[in-house]
């Protein structure tokens, strides 16, 4: 040991650490520690090994049974065949991991080409990183996959509405001014903050309207794309759009957008909603947004529902 200690350490301190095995904690070694001016780890009664090395061995143990060497140079061919052989995959299953997952920075995404070769397969990427992810549990691969759906959301106002013309549109018609959700933002604040960026108007939530749902998407990726139109409460009314995203940005009557072919078929759906909903009360298409406790401890998620009476909790008697 003192060699060791020399040879890793040289002249300066260090901590050994063993746990209380009776050789251990006999009086003639704690003794030889304190001759030899050894400062020992402090090890608490019946604590768990923290130390891999023991289910290594473990490993190690297992393999020779089978091995059955009759000699020494037997014995010691066995123990360095069984430990070249250990994989991470032995290592983490023997502490009862399932699946393990790796995060390779792109600066060297040349990892990855040795992960695969110990069963690695790309789960998804991220800006700079891509994650990998390996099964180790029984059966087949159990992992949730990746996000496969984007999910973008547009505003829209009562009674006129700015709609907006965009540079990238692959047909030069009226649309709802939106774009993708980020990553940790509700809808209405997607609504609201594409809108402000796009035309420079500025909009306070009020409910949900409706949701397209495409799969295949060519904006994609080929991925599955959810499309959520707001309705919005005007807070300004003078337009300062994105020249960078827009080539026109006006405000048009909804009974004027709901006729007009310079448009796409979900906007003139929608403008009809819109005038249902002005003749007929928004609460006939409203969807209207309550935060709720979610199970998870401290955190919360965003319902959307057409709105109940309150006559009605009243008369069933859950006021």
């Amino acid at each position: 040991m003192l060699p060791s200690a020399e040879k890793l350490y040289g002249d300066e301190d260090f901590v050994f650490q063993h746990d209380l095995a009776p050789a251990h904690s006999a009086k003639t070694t704690g003794k030889w520690f304190t001759d030899h001016g050894i400062t020992v780890l402090n090890w608490p009664a019946n604590s768990p090994d923290l130390n891999p090395i023991e289910n290594l061995w473990d490993i190690v143990k297992r393999k020779l049974r089978d091995a059955r060497p009759n000699t020494l140079d037997e014995l010691k061919a066995a123990i360095e065949a069984s430990w070249a052989s250990i994989t991470p995959q032995h290592r983490w299953r023997s502490d009862g991991r399932v699946a393990a997952w790796l995060h390779v920075p792109i600066a060297l995404s040349r990892l990855s080409a040795a992960a695969a070769r110990l069963g690695f397969s790309f789960h998804h990427a991220r800006r700079d990183e891509a994650v990998l992810s390996l099964w180790l549990g029984p059966g087949e691969d159990r992992l949730p996959a990746f996000a496969t759906h984007q999910v973008g959301v547009a505003g829209e106002r009562t009674t006129s509405i700015s709609l907006v013309k965009c540079w990238r549109s692959t047909t030069n018609a009226w649309k709802f001014p939106g774009g993708l959700s980020d990553l940790g933002e509700n809808i209405g604040e997607t609504a609201v903050r594409e809108v402000f960026e796009e035309t420079g108007v500025r909009s306070q939530f009020c409910s949900l309207l409706s949701v397209r749902q495409q799969h295949n998407h060519p904006g994609a990726f080929g991925m599955s794309d959810m499309y959520l139109i707001c309705r919005l409460s005007p807070l300004s009314f003078r337009i300062d759009f994105c020249t960078q995203e827009c080539l026109r940005c006006e405000w048009l009557d909804l009974t004027e957008l709901a006729k007009t072919s310079e448009t796409t078929p979900i906007t003139s759906r929608v403008a009809r909603l819109l005038l249902y909903g002005l003749e007929n009360g928004f609460q006939n298409i409203d969807l209207t947004m309550e935060q709720m406790p979610a199970v998870y401890s401290g955190r919360f998620y965003q319902l959307y529902h057409r709105r109940l009476l309150e006559a009605w909790f009243h008369r069933r008697g859950l006021d």
